[in-house]
């Protein structure tokens, strides 16, 4: 049995989501007092608080069904990360035999890059291009993010993708805890959500 459920959180209380990606980081400090560096993990980890988005009672009992049908932490879901949520760009070069090709994510300035991989791309959005021709010459796993042409792009021909895509997210506290008095006097409600991370 799958441990994701291919549904979205709702929408409207993921526009007032906080939070992004966090990154782990071993820090030692010598007795000179200098530091020595190093990456915990080799990708960084989305966390929210998509609490900040119940604005009404309406909300809270949408949360509450949402929470519910996910089993709590059991099930998985689709997130929209309220910032970052679209990518345009080269994904790979054809050699001219392989067919299959990950969508990901780049981010760069002039001192370095790293590249996510993007696994729940939307499918209405997505816009594959050969050389900055789109083509209509392939299928996607929108479970995995695996992009699988129909003939292999020829030896050094540019692929490139533009689309939209969530965060596969799951519920990282086991108790919704909710209170009619403190929501009617403004007191938050707090909904940890941490990014599902299939890759190693």
């Amino acid at each position: 049995m799958s441990s994701f459920h291919d549904v979205s959180f709702p929408l409207p209380l993921a526009f007032g989501a906080s939070g992004g990606p966090v990154r782990q980081t071993e820090i030692i400090t010598l007795a000179s007092g200098h530091e020595q560096r190093n990456a915990a993990q080799a990708d960084s980890r989305r966390k929210y608080d998509a609490g900040v988005g119940i604005k009404s009672l309406e909300d809270m009992r949408t949360l509450i069904a949402f929470f519910e049908a996910r089993r709590g932490q059991l099930y998985g879901f689709r997130f929209r990360d309220p910032v970052d949520h679209d990518a345009s760009g080269n994904i790979s070069i054809g050699d001219g035999q392989t067919t299959q090709f990950q969508l990901s994510k780049t981010y760069f300035d002039m001192a370095g890059s790293w590249q996510r991989i993007i696994t729940k791309p939307v499918a209405s959005t997505l816009n594959i291009q050969l050389n900055a021709q789109s083509t209509t010459n392939y299928s996607v796993d929108f479970e995995t993010g695996m992009v699988v042409f129909n003939t292999a792009p020829a030896n050094g021909v540019q692929i490139s993708a533009s689309f939209e895509f969530d965060v596969p997210v799951r519920f990282d506290i086991a108790q919704l805890s909710t209170s009619l008095e403190a929501f009617g006097a403004g007191g938050a409600v707090n909904v940890p959500l941490i990014e599902i991370k299939t890759h190693a």
